[in-house]
């Protein structure tokens, strides 16, 4: 059985995610009661994983399956982009910061179990299952369907990217 984390525990984990996503251009929730349940979740799954699989999912418990859930997820720069916050509302956008705006439900963008499997099949002898972009500016690279908005590192606009490749 994982054990449940200290408070301080949670305040040390809560105070190196926000300078670390403030670092990467992201804010966390600014509802510090929210935010801390949580990181007490990612801490449980720590203890009980060996890793930080997101909160709001259900962890296979195997790692190389849960790689695209432990947090921050693969899917969190589009959620945020799209909806404004990830899917579980850890991390959020400026706009959230700074216009007060609510946190609302964000669907779920990870693909079913099989959908996942075969996407794993397909990326073995395909190139890459999603365009690659470059940050002109740091050479940052990121595969998605668009460029961010903002580049995580020196946080230059989304004219800066070009195609890579």
């Amino acid at each position: 059985m994982a054990k449940s984390p200290s408070d301080s525990e949670i305040n040390e984990a809560f105070e190196k995610l926000s300078k670390d996503a403030e670092k990467s251009g992201y804010h966390l929730n600014p509802d510090s009661g929210f935010t801390k349940d949580l990181i007490r979740s990612l801490l449980v799954n720590q203890d009980r994983y060996g890793y930080q699989a997101c909160p709001c999912r259900l962890a296979a418990g195997k790692k190389a399956e849960d790689l695209d859930i432990i947090c921050p997820c693969n899917y969190r720069d589009a959620d945020v982009v799209e909806f404004n916050a990830c899917y579980c509302g850890l991390y959020v956008s400026d706009k959230v910061v700074k216009n007060k705006l609510p946190v609302k439900s964000i669907p779920e963008r990870r693909p079913a179990p099989e959908q996942r499997k075969n996407q794993n099949e397909n990326a073995k002898t395909a190139q890459f299952a999603y365009p690659i972009w470059r940050c002109q500016v740091c050479g940052y690279l990121c595969a998605r369907e668009k460029a961010p908005d903002l580049c995580p590192i020196c946080k230059v606009s989304s004219e800066r990217f070009e195609l890579f490749g």
